[in-house]
């Protein structure tokens, strides 16, 4: 199973080219969701693999129990059939890439 937190896994400021060029070379996908603070994405359950990188800002994202809060930098990891929650817990917008490994699933 794939480590589910990477602190710092991309360098600062975060390039969303690169990080989608990576995520390409792994066979994500990779888009962008820009958040008001405060928003929330709750209880979502996909069919594929997702992994989200934050840009900007910052992200409590609950991945089946576990609670992580991803700065920029910082990628997670959201295994297919996982209850998960993402939630901008910065006072500012927050931008973020998420991705999955077979989108049309």
């Amino acid at each position: 199973m794939a480590k589910k937190f990477r602190k710092g896994k991309f360098p600062e400021p975060v390039n969303r080219g690169a990080v989608a060029a990576e995520w390409r070379s792994c066979g994500y996908s990779c888009d962008l969701f820009v958040d008001p603070p405060g928003r929330a994405w709750l209880d979502f359950v996909h069919h594929s693999n997702e992994l989200v990188a934050v840009a900007e800002g910052r992200l409590e994202v609950a991945v089946d129990g576990e609670l992580f809060v991803a700065e920029p930098g910082d990628e997670v990891f959201i295994p297919r059939g996982t209850r998960h929650s993402v939630r901008n817990v910065s006072s500012m917008t927050t931008r973020w890439l998420y991705g999955y490994d077979n989108p049309h699933a």
